[in-house]
């Protein structure tokens, strides 16, 4: 009996296709465009999860259409083909730019892409997004082509409705057969979500990513005591008991001034044009201070914003949303708080909307007491989105100089970058900083064009300018005699966001032909994905004008252990940091906010279960590599619940000790 229905089935499914035409169309076609999403993104190509995933989500919601009159069967599929193209689109787009997957929780902060539009278009939307369009399209022409031909598109709609919805079950149960605990337990938690499109697809991930995101303004009061318990025992498993050593308090009552340099990648640090520096202040500061080289920022789709909050509190991104704007009415312990505590008193100065991130609102749950916003500057010499950072710098030294004389008190003022921002465009704005490459041809030096007219290129052009300007910061600083009892720190919020593509020529380049070399040349240097997250590090710098501290120190760092290192220099420390004093451990790990991990010893990638040796002398272990990842995923996990349930001001008011740093 089963062999004889076995047999009918290749009948079946023929008879299937020929009289629901429109249908199989509609399910082809948005099938092709998740594989193809999948292939230019994550590079993940016909794996059977994935297909079984969309194949049942194209099933299930496809179903639904023969319920329908024919004309409206046609309009149905049309609308659901156009939602699926909207959703690879704009996540073709996303992971162009961040890496990542769009999430309907960012829909909040989709009115900052307008103040970089030019950004967005010249960085970020490339051709290859649109590729899917073809699909609503060719479901136009199909339909049009079938009513032509008289073919009918169903036949007994309820019949048909039940067949499919069991083929998309039938789907569904082959799909969870291949789940484990931990695909679900990420599924669930949704903040690796290249993991979750190479597994679940594009379709399934998108449909959880709208649940998740409208769950926690549910669960934020319902989830809240399991949160609240969870907590309590991450700090008491991972407690960060403050030691005392060669920099504890040598900081302590003097002027703490943090430069947020916007996109300064280290590699701009170590990056010379005939024998000129691209960032020649950074290096002689870094040089005379405290440099950090291994510094890697932990930022999430809040970007700028996302720095800001980790260096500050020591907690991570949010999974959903952005903190500055989906979670600005939580209680933080954060660095301006603590150390107005300690009689500090605590501004940021921007000169750019001070609505901008939300950072007016933001700011005061930070323990900012001032924000110098776009509207206390007078804007005369504009790069990029606004005030140019060589203007900005010079107002703000005689700003810092009348609160100094005003309050009497010790300060901690921020200042925050903003020339050197996507799309790097304005090299007429930069100075002349060539990028090209002197050879020597029968005796003459000939310069070669190199970077020129690159995206790269002008991202070393504009990182240069940025870094004269720090240079003129200081020296301002110390004509206003303000450097004598004032630490300096300046880190780079992120990386410069370029795609990986954009740094073959840099490594590869040809000056004789004046072309990139051939990958069969065996000078040829390959970089490949790893290659570009690990370049991805920024610099932190810790500088004072008595250079009394010159140290170069290459272990592996975050932007969460900002708060704990610093704190121990000034005598300020916070319960909740999930950072550590870099100087008081032996070996540190970085989290970044999608489950990747990195160690002096090797770089792991979450998403694919696989890493990067970077220690060659280093024996990895499996046992190594899982203790550091359940680490990573509890406190990724305890970060996401403190922000969402707001536990601070849970754990301040029921009297809830955490015992820790």
């Amino acid at each position: 009996m089963i062999n004889k229905y076995i047999k009918k089935i290749p009948k079946i499914l023929k008879d299937y296709v020929k009289t629901n035409n429109l249908f199989f169309i509609f399910f082809i076609s948005s099938l092709i465009n998740s594989i193809i999403l999948r292939i230019l993104t994550v590079g993940n190509f016909l794996t059977i999860d994935p297909i079984l995933a969309d194949t049942t989500i194209i099933l299930l919601i496809g179903s639904i259409g023969f319920l329908l009159s024919e004309k409206k069967q046609y309009r149905y599929w049309l609308i659901c083909s156009i939602v699926f193209t909207i959703i690879c689109v704009c996540n073709s787009m996303y992971y162009t730019f961040y890496t990542s997957f769009a999430s309907v929780s960012l829909l909040s902060t989709s009115v900052f892409i307008f103040a970089v539009t030019d950004a967005v278009i010249k960085n970020v939307i490339e051709l290859s997004d649109f590729i899917y369009i073809w699909q609503p399209i060719f479901i136009i022409i199909m339909y049009k082509s079938l009513i032509k031909k008289s073919i009918k598109t169903d036949i007994k709609g309820k019949i048909m409705f039940r067949n499919t919805l069991i083929c998309g079950l039938i789907t569904l149960g082959l799909f969870i057969l291949t789940l484990n605990s931990t695909d679900l337990s990420r599924f669930y938690k949704q903040w690796n979500r290249e993991f979750l499109v190479m597994k679940f697809g594009i379709y399934t991930y998108q449909f959880n990513d709208i649940i998740r995101s409208i769950e926690p303004k549910i669960n934020s009061v319902f989830g809240q005591d399991k949160a609240f318990k969870f907590v309590k025992e991450y700090y008491e498993d991972n407690r960060n008991e403050h030691k005392s050593n060669a920099y504890t308090d040598v900081f302590k009552g003097k002027n703490i001034i943090v430069i947020h340099a916007e996109s300064i990648q280290s590699i701009a640090l170590d990056t010379k044009f005939n024998g000129l520096e691209v960032t020649p202040n950074l290096n002689r500061l870094a040089h005379e201070g405290l440099y950090f080289s291994n510094f890697y920022s932990q930022v999430s789709v809040g970007t700028s914003s996302d720095a800001e909050f980790t260096l500050n509190t020591s907690l991570l991104p949010v999974s959903t949303g952005t903190v500055f704007v989906s979670y600005w009415n939580r209680e933080y312990v954060g660095i301006p708080k603590l150390l107005k505590d300690k009689g500090y008193y605590s501004f940021s100065m921007h000169a750019n909307n001070g609505s901008f991130w939300n950072r007016t609102v933001m700011y005061e749950q930070l323990g900012y007491e001032h924000f110098y916003t776009k509207k206390d500057y007078k804007i005369d010499d504009e790069i990029g989105l606004g005030l140019s950072d060589r203007s900005f710098f010079m107002q703000s030294a005689e700003k810092i100089k009348s609160v100094i004389e005003k309050q009497k008190k010790p300060i901690y003022a921020t200042l925050i970058m903003l020339s050197n921002h996507t799309p790097f465009d304005e090299i007429d704005k930069y100075g002349d900083f060539p990028v090209t490459m002197e050879i020597e041809i029968d005796g003459e030096i000939v310069e070669t064009p190199y970077m020129e007219g690159t995206r790269l290129g002008n991202y070393f052009k504009s990182t240069h300018y940025a870094d004269s300007t720090i240079g003129e910061f200081i020296d301002k600083l110390d004509e206003a005699s303000l450097l004598d009892n004032t630490v300096i720190i300046i880190y780079g919020d992120h990386d410069a966001r370029l795609p990986k593509n954009n740094f073959t020529k840099l490594f590869n380049y040809d000056p004789y032909n004046d072309k990139v070399l051939d990958k069969d040349d065996p000078n040829y240097r390959v970089f490949d994905s790893y290659d570009y997250e690990i370049n991805r590090k920024v610099p932190f710098i810790i500088w004072t004008k008595d250079k009394k501290y010159q140290v170069s120190l290459d272990k592996v760092m975050g932007m969460y252990d900002v708060l704990p290192t610093l704190g121990n220099m000034i005598g300020i420390r916070s319960p909740y940091a999930l950072g550590h004093d870099i100087f008081s451990i032996n070996e540190n790990f970085v989290i970044f906010p999608n489950g990747n991990w990195i160690t002096n010893k090797m770089y792991y990638n979450s998403q694919n279960d696989e890493g990067i040796l970077l220690d060659e002398n280093a024996v990895i272990t499996a046992d190594y590599i899982s203790k550091i990842t359940e680490r990573a995923e509890r406190a990724i996990t305890a970060s996401n619940d403190i922000i969402v349930h707001d536990l601070i001001r849970k754990m301040r008011e029921s009297n809830a000790i955490i015992k820790g740093d």
